[in-house]
């Protein structure tokens, strides 16, 4: 169980939540909503003990996993399949059982003999704790979202970004915690894989907080609802599932309303009552408790909620480039003895649309850093062309300095560009105040993606590289980037699940990995976009 009391997160000077109390306990299956930069990421931190609140207190009871927006692991060297037993301390126990293994297998004497009874012991530890039935029950999980045996045996760093989230979210869902904190646990899986969790949870007999901008995951599997109120700093705690929410939600801002308008009406009635009282002497104390009934009349109402501020977003007019900007001739990329694929050539012309499909793993994410120079190839070249400017936006952020802040990581991005220009850009992108000096190390999934893409707005990039440049929005969000994909007159190469930013793009090819084949955009390969 989690409970709060009190709460009070800040981000700088700014309030996100002002006071809140409430608790989480098993069979809580809760919906944390709200708009970008309210606060839900800065609160899971601190419910799963990662960050303090500014104020209040919060206290854990039972096990807690937690899947940040952004997971990083310290050891990358680390077999994906250890990595997840490690949820239940199985990896280390496994590693010393293969260790004495091998020196049963090849020790003599009384070498031979002690690693015997070590081994032993180790396997009533490794039974103990599950054993063998845990072992396949890591390895289902795994495959459900997408990771067979093949993967599970890599070391970490062998796979991508989209595998290693989902080594991560396979960890938490295998660490049998009495409560779940998932922020944005749909990012890099495929359509069957996000099926698979929307089941998962829906029978999940511990309690769980959900973060996320899958509106069918979120209707399907909560049964409470809390909104964070970025304009009011609250949390408004809703007993009920989303549908239900969303229309009481709808009747408490029209209650809101009618009871202010009504207030304002008698406020403004008592006021203009007690300025015609002030002139006569003898009823300047009768004016005063007038004025201030009139002042407790707006004193004890709730706050009208406002309307959620949305980043502006429009991409570049683009520099001036030759026919073919940018080609890549016989690529090919390996790490270590798995090759990812081989013998890609790709020529983006001037203006051209172009749609990388794959499955998880399959180099999608690798093709882009390539192509951005992020990483060299094992074979062949990327050849800019006449004019080139590059914008590359990474789904993982590398783009930004964790150490900068917004602020700084902008006036890398445009050294050129004056203050005053720069602040206006951040401006629209919902950057003001002292959130510019904040460090984009502890921005959230949402701010760090609002942040990478004002840096392209003022790149005046001509071939825009974007790699699931949807995640972590909310819908509002989501959809200022779809209308600045189909308005953008530069070249663009994208990596994504979303089906809605391809149809925004309307990509004239593709190119399918691992084989590296080039084809004409059809409908047919639509439903290949959430598949991939």
């Amino acid at each position: 169980m989690i409970t709060a009391s009190g709460v009070e997160l800040r981000a700088g000077a700014r309030v996100l939540i002002e006071s809140a109390s409430f608790r989480i306990a098993k069979g809580d299956r809760i919906g944390l909503v709200g708009r970008n930069g309210a606060g839900k990421t800065t609160l899971t931190k601190c419910l799963a003990g990662e960050g303090i609140p500014a104020g209040g207190t919060i206290t854990r009871s039972g096990q807690v996993g937690y899947l940040p927006q952004d997971p990083r692991t310290g050891d990358l060297d680390v077999l994906a399949r250890d990595r997840i037993l490690s949820a239940r301390d199985l990896d280390s126990v496994l590693r010393k059982m293969r260790e004495n293994e091998e020196r049963m297998a090849n020790g003599q004497g009384a070498t031979r003999e002690r690693a015997m009874k070590k081994y032993e012991r180790l396997e009533t530890e490794f039974l103990t704790k599950g054993g063998y039935a845990a072992e396949a029950e890591a390895a289902t999980i795994a495959a459900s979202l997408g990771l067979p045996d093949r993967v599970l045996g890599q070391p970490l760093h062998t796979l991508s970004g989209g595998q290693r989230r989902r080594v991560e979210l396979a960890r938490i869902l295998f660490s049998d915690s009495d409560i779940l904190l998932l922020d944005e646990p749909t990012n890099h899986l495929d359509a069957d894989s996000i099926v698979w969790l929307r089941d998962y949870l829906k029978t999940y007999s511990g309690g769980f907080i959900v973060i996320s901008h899958d509106a069918d995951l979120v209707e399907m599997v909560v049964n409470k609802v809390f909104y964070l109120d970025a304009n009011r700093s609250v949390i408004d705690i809703y007993n009920m599932g989303w549908k239900l929410y969303q229309a009481q939600r709808e009747a408490d801002e029209k209650r809101r309303k009618r009871e202010r308008a009504n207030a304002e009406k008698k406020a403004a009635a008592l006021n203009s009552q007690a300025d015609k009282m002030r002139a006569k002497a003898t009823k300047t104390v009768a004016a005063q408790n007038m004025a201030r009934r009139a002042e407790k009349l707006l004193a004890g109402l709730d706050d009208v909620r406002q309307a959620d501020k949305v980043a502006k977003l429009r991409f570049p007019d683009p520099a001036p480039c030759g026919k073919t900007p940018l080609t890549a001739e016989g690529l090919s990329k390996s790490y270590g003895s798995l090759e990812i694929f081989t013998d890609v050539d790709l020529a983006v012309d001037k203006g051209s649309r172009v749609v990388i499909l794959g499955l998880n793993g399959a180099g999608k994410t690798t093709l882009l850093r390539l192509l951005a120079g992020v990483e060299k190839p094992d074979t062949g070249m990327v050849t800019p062309g006449h004019g080139l400017k590059l914008g590359y936006y990474a789904q993982e952020h590398e783009t930004l300095d964790p150490d900068r802040t917004v602020l700084e990581n902008m006036r890398s991005a445009a050294p050129d560009l004056d203050l005053v220009d720069i602040r206006k850009t951040l401006g629209s992108f919902l950057f003001s105040g002292d959130d510019v000096d904040k460090p984009a190390a502890v921005l959230s999934g949402g701010e760090k993606t609002r942040l990478a893409l004002a840096t392209l707005v003022v790149s005046s990039a001509n071939v825009l590289l974007l790699d699931e440049p949807t995640n972590n929005l909310d819908p509002a969000s989501r959809e200022e980037i779809l209308g600045a994909l189909r308005t953008f007159a530069g070249a663009v190469v994208l990596v994504t699940h979303d089906e809605g930013a391809v149809d925004a793009l309307q990509p004239e090819r593709i190119i399918l990995l691992p084989d590296g084949v080039e084809d004409l955009w059809g409908e047919d390969y639509a439903d290949l976009v959430a598949l991939a």
